[in-house]
């Protein structure tokens, strides 16, 4: 089953985030089990090239893929489309105009105004590249990041799209554009986000959240806040902590021997 059918059924998925361009990395983030593998563009150091290894190494590993491009950037939209992914995620979109540009450039004439040159996604050419260019919609998933008020506000708006296949929050910079970053579980910020899920459960909508936090307590917070998509932790965190512990036991074991 896609990702993109998963979606559809409302089913509760759990991914989490790439950030390190290193496809031994990526290939053990997919092999781990995980519905789907966040990678990461807009604050990570991937070239293009490094993108697309990372997409084969992970969907290796058997997980899906999706990419975070850079916030208003049409040149990594049509390459990560043209690359081939599971899905797409927008940052930091505010408006109903700015969602519907942003996925008008994923999707080809009539219906958007994506550029004709799929590549991977079509696998150079072995697949059927009429059939592919001919659905309105492929099997990527188009998604929308609330991480600002302005979005909050204008979610009956944008909500009308009907190309947006799910809605993810970013509660650092949603919590920032109150002038409270980072502050993310108090009230103010709280209030924003009940309201956006209220907003899309009443809709119908697919809801998503990407977050740092590793415990069991924290993430079912947000399974409790009646969140669909979780995405948690990441490549360089997992190592930091794996580090820091292995050099602990060390620590301790030569501790008690001497």
């Amino acid at each position: 089953m896609t990702l993109k059918e998963k979606i559809k059924n409302g089913e509760k998925l759990i991914g989490t985030h790439v950030f390190l361009s290193n496809v031994s990395i990526s290939k053990i983030a997919g092999l781990s089990g995980y519905d789907y593998v966040w990678i990461d563009l807009e604050h990570g150091t991937m070239s293009i090239d490094d993108l697309l290894a990372t997409i084969i190494a992970v969907k290796s590993g058997g997980a899906a893929v999706v990419v975070r491009v850079p916030q208003n950037d049409l040149t990594y939209t049509k390459k990560v489309m043209d690359l081939g992914v599971d899905g797409i995620i927008f940052p930091m979109v505010k408006t109903a105009k700015e969602a519907n540009e942003q996925i008008a450039n994923t999707l080809y004439p009539p219906y958007g105004t994506r550029g004709f040159g799929p590549m991977n996604a079509v696998d150079y050419g072995f697949a059927d590249v009429k059939e592919y260019i001919t659905h309105p919609v492929d099997n990527t998933c188009r998604f929308i990041q609330i991480e600002h008020v302005d979005a909050v506000n204008n979610l009956d708006e944008i909500i009308k799209n009907e190309y947006i296949d799910g809605y993810i929050f970013g509660p650092n910079d949603l919590s920032g554009s109150i002038n409270r970053l980072c502050e993310i579980k108090i009230e103010p910020t709280l209030e924003l986000m009940r309201k956006t899920i209220s907003t899309l459960k009443a809709a119908g909508k697919y809801v998503g959240i990407s977050t740092g936090d590793l415990t069991e307590e924290g993430l079912k917070f947000w399974h409790d806040m009646d969140i669909d998509m979780i995405s948690s932790g990441g490549d360089y965190t997992f190592m930091m902590q794996g580090f820091i512990k292995n050099r602990e036991i060390l620590e301790k074991v030569h501790k008690y021997a001497k």
